[in-house]
């Protein structure tokens, strides 16, 4: 019995940044705030890069606590579909023709969500990651940290909760 070979990582790179880009761009919000998404190994990093539009006061200037709140939250979803993607892409529930035909699979839908302001966005680029405390069939739990020039100084931080679609929709 012959061995099938491991597909070469540059194929299974391809894949999942197709993937990635699919779901992040099939969400016209993400793509009005410019947000981002750079893997590394398991690690998913949101990037939303600095823009004028961005400013809710001026005179700081600082980002608007709504493109924070939305930063967050967009970081935490796609978190969250993200880990159940590629698990549906390996298996072949999901293939990668009908994700980038617009075919998108449903995202978690917010029961609660808050965010806690740490300081004043400064006009510059922002990061944040998210790490899911719990996922189960039906629920998550998600907990993101927003920074801009160092990993240690947060402006933001939140907690959210998440009703997971079933495999059905």
């Amino acid at each position: 019995m012959a061995r099938s070979r491991p597909e070469p990582v540059q194929v299974v790179k391809q894949r999942r940044d197709a993937a990635m880009s699919a779901l992040v761009h099939g969400v016209p919000y993400i793509n009005f705030l410019g947000i981002e998404f750079e893997r590394r190994g398991d690690e998913l990093t949101a990037i939303l890069p600095f823009d004028d539009k961005l400013i809710g006061n001026p005179m700081l200037p600082a980002i608007h606590g709504g493109v924070t709140a939305g930063f967050l939250e967009t970081t935490a979803v796609i978190g969250l579909a993200w880990s159940g993607l590629w698990d549906d892409i390996e298996s072949g529930r999901i293939t990668m023709e009908s994700l980038t035909a617009g075919h998108l699979p449903r995202l978690p839908k917010t029961i609660d969500f808050t965010v806690d302001y740490l300081r004043s966005g400064l006009p510059r680029d922002a990061y944040a990651r998210a790490r899911v405390n719990r996922s189960g069939r039906r629920y998550a739990s998600v907990h993101v940290e927003a920074w801009q020039d160092q990993r240690d100084v947060l402006y933001a931080q939140a907690t959210g909760h998440f009703l997971m679609p079933t495999r059905d929709e």
